[in-house]
């Protein structure tokens, strides 16, 4: 009778084991490409020229690189070795000023500013000129409640995170409303349901990925605003952790040209990269004070080259990247 309870108890132990180890082939994915190398880093907190307090947007064009400083309320502008050139704004609600700024974008040679305290979104010419405002606090039509992020597509429409609205909304150039995914106010871990979303960006083909932020996941829309997918943790439902292709808090996309999305992985310390569709390819940084360590990493940008630069929020700092593919011989 003992010997046959130890089978008993051994076959249970086995199935227990096996189903361990095939969950997690199935939802853990190993890397399936090179990582990325840690180049430099610049700033420390601060007011002055170089400084950040709460670095959390990034963006790069035509060699520079555009850093929303939040609790300075500025924008600061450098080279791609991280020295200064210029910066704009200042802390207020009028043309030009800045309520905290999140994430940045750069389309047909203008700024876009999700700025999280003056619900709206302001666009400035890369020198620094304020140019128009879009939007206006509120729920309705065309109303920001703290957005977070903003995409830009060809013909001038507006893609924006609308965090504590729980929807995206896309406007036309002149920020007419036009249709929104997500029901306004009512957060939701279902497909085309969103619980603060953080950051939007175009993928190849205009589809659109969206940071789903506290529900630790990215969703797809088709460019007709069907749902494509998600990815983040097993079914992509809210279930967070430090895993490859699992996310604690995603903040801030990116898409490179060869459209591998970059995601920022706010609690995890990192930033994961994938294949459009989701596939899991690599992650690279964890937490810590360091070189390549990160202090809840908010925003990503890639530049033409490759070149991969973070906002490293807790540590008041600029990270530049480089894949170690692009450093290994033929």
């Amino acid at each position: 009778m003992r010997r046959k309870l130890l089978k008993v108890f051994g076959g249970v132990l086995l199935f227990l084991a096996v189903l361990l180890v095939g969950g997690w082939l199935a939802f853990v994915p190993w890397s399936k490409e090179p990582g990325f190398e840690f180049v430099m880093a610049w700033g420390e907190k601060g007011g002055g020229p170089g400084q950040f307090d709460d670095p959390t947007g990034i963006a790069v064009a035509g060699g520079e690189v555009f850093v929303a400083d939040s609790r300075n309320g500025r924008i600061q502008v450098f080279d791609f070795d991280g020295t200064f050139k210029r910066q704009f704004g200042e802390p207020g609600e009028s043309p030009g000023a800045l309520g905290r700024p999140m994430n940045l974008r750069i389309a047909n040679g203008e700024l876009y500013v999700a700025e999280y305290w003056n619900d709206r979104i302001q666009v400035f010419g890369l020198d620094g000129t304020p140019r128009r405002i879009i939007g206006s606090a509120g729920s309705g039509p065309g109303q920001f409640n703290a957005p977070g992020g903003i995409a830009i597509a060809p013909n001038g429409d507006l893609f924006v995170a609308d965090f504590y609205n729980q929807r995206i909304q896309q406007l036309r150039a002149d920020g007419s409303f036009l249709r929104q995914w997500g029901t306004t106010g009512e957060a939701g871990i279902w497909a085309g349901e969103f619980n603060y979303p953080t950051d939007v960006v175009l993928g190849p083909g205009g589809v659109l990925l969206v940071a789903d932020g506290y529900n630790d996941r990215v969703q797809r829309f088709a460019p007709d605003g069907g749902f494509l997918g998600k990815w983040g943790g097993p079914f992509g439902i809210n279930i967070f952790g430090p895993f490859n292709g699992w996310f604690a808090t995603v903040t801030s996309l990116a898409v490179d040209g060869k459209g591998t999305v970059f995601v920022a992985d706010f609690y995890n310390h990192r930033i994961q990269r994938f294949t459009s569709d989701g596939a899991f390819l690599s992650a690279f940084g964890e937490k810590g004070t360091g070189p390549g360590q990160f202090s809840y990493v908010t925003a990503v940008a890639v530049a033409g080259d490759g070149t991969v630069f973070a906002a490293d929020y807790g540590n008041n700092r600029i990270q530049k990247w480089r894949s170690m593919a692009d450093q290994a011989g033929p």
